[in-house]
């Protein structure tokens, strides 16, 4: 028996789920050694461009091919394919031979663990459905000498795979809110977001949501000349960061008096030190031309939520933050590789132009510090490692 480094296998839809299902993961078991490959049964090619200088539709296939390819570098990962099945179409491939080819990579690869999406695809996403499904089956069978017999012809002989993994997401009390209103507290006055800052926060956001690592209510709403965005006296509870327009800063006195405070333009944020002091604003903010304005908040407005100091129908307050991860059966603590997680994120330049330096390491820490996933097979109740002995054959 020669020992081997234990191996891991994700397979996925799309390149960059590599990342954000199991970016950290990826980066820790790497860092011990283990020897990784990473699938992605399309190139993206039906994805959005947040970056027209990176790719067109006519290339965009190819480039987010070489995003995964550069984002698995930052993890560590040695082994990359991208197979050729269109983008959006996946849950309409022959059901037969997208398992099958599962079972070829998994014959070839001989994994002692494989990754992929849970029956629900995360959010609902056909293809992850799809991919799911595939990759569940293929490791039902790919053990079995009568399942896919044309495997021989290549010499690959069945692999009966230990441990399968579906990736997990739970849902979560963290509000991003919570940890942005705490770091601008901290450099009082010393941060102004760019506009590439405003739209990597929307896009982080926005897949953060999405995939349930936190929960805020982030809306972008407009404001014309002359309205109150807030009312001195209120309840704070909510973040905002001007995405275009001025506004200006007034406090007012006893006797009705107004005093300027300050002028704030596109990137400026306001409202985290209500926040963060649970008192209430301390000043007006008021639209001097049309202002647009990204907002976090810890819950969806009503239609009914007073204004002012004496309202008494509000907004949601903050929450705890606590979180729950229940229905996981494995927690994996990357936390010391959320640089690599993020630098691979940013690596997918096509959907996430981002500068990995430009959020707080702390909310990253928060939000991705954790991998969750449920294996299927064997079962088991509770687990912190995926992959935990060297592996032999």
């Amino acid at each position: 028996m020669n020992s081997r480094p234990p191996r891991l296998l994700c397979v996925y839809a799309h390149p960059d789920d590599e990342t954000f299902c199991s970016g950290g993961t990826l980066a820790k078991y790497a860092d011990q050694g283990a020897e990784l490959m990473v699938i992605s049964a399309t190139r993206g090619q039906a994805g959005q461009i947040q970056d027209s200088a990176a790719a067109t539709r006519r290339t965009l296939g190819a480039v987010r091919e070489k995003e995964l390819r550069r984002a698995c570098k930052h993890l560590g990962v040695q082994q990359v394919e991208c197979w050729d099945y269109m983008d959006g179409q996946l849950q309409d491939a022959d059901p037969v031979t997208l398992i099958g080819d599962v079972v070829r990579a998994i014959r070839r690869f001989r994994p002692d663990v494989v990754l992929t999406f849970d029956p629900t695809g995360a959010y609902g996403h056909p293809d992850h459905i799809a991919i799911s499904h595939a990759t569940t089956q293929a490791c039902t069978v790919s053990g079995d000498a009568d399942a896919y017999p044309e495997h021989r012809r290549e010499d690959l002989q069945p692999h009966a795979v230990p441990r399968l993994y579906h990736s997990f997401f739970p849902n979560r009390r963290f509000l991003i809110l919570d940890q942005l209103v705490r770091w601008l507290a901290g450099n009082r006055g010393q941060y102004r977001g760019s506009l590439s800052f405003i739209q990597g926060l929307s896009l982080f956001a926005q897949e953060s949501l999405m995939l349930r690592y936190a929960n805020d209510f982030v809306t972008t709403q407009w404001y014309p000349p002359g309205f109150y965005i807030v009312e001195q006296g209120e309840v704070g509870d909510c973040l905002y960061i001007i995405v275009s327009g001025e506004a200006e800063v007034l406090h007012e006195e006893a006797d009705g008096t107004m005093t300027t405070l300050s002028h704030l333009n596109a990137g400026d944020f306001f409202g985290e030190m209500a926040l963060v002091e649970h008192k209430p604003r301390s000043a007006h903010v008021i639209a001097r031309s049309v202002v647009t304005c990204m907002i976090f908040s810890p819950g969806a407005p009503t239609a009914f939520a007073g204004r002012g100091a004496d309202a008494t129908l509000t907004e949601l307050q903050m929450q705890d933050g606590v979180g729950t991860a229940a229905g996981a059966t494995t927690c994996i603590d990357v936390s010391a590789y959320i640089q690599q997680k993020i630098h691979a994120v940013a690596s997918h330049r096509t959907q996430y132009p981002i500068d990995p330096h430009m959020f707080p390491e702390a909310m990253l820490v928060e939000l991705f510090g954790c991998e969750y996933f449920v294996r299927v097979q064997p079962p088991v109740k509770l687990e912190t490692e995926l992959l935990d002995v060297p592996c032999t054959e």
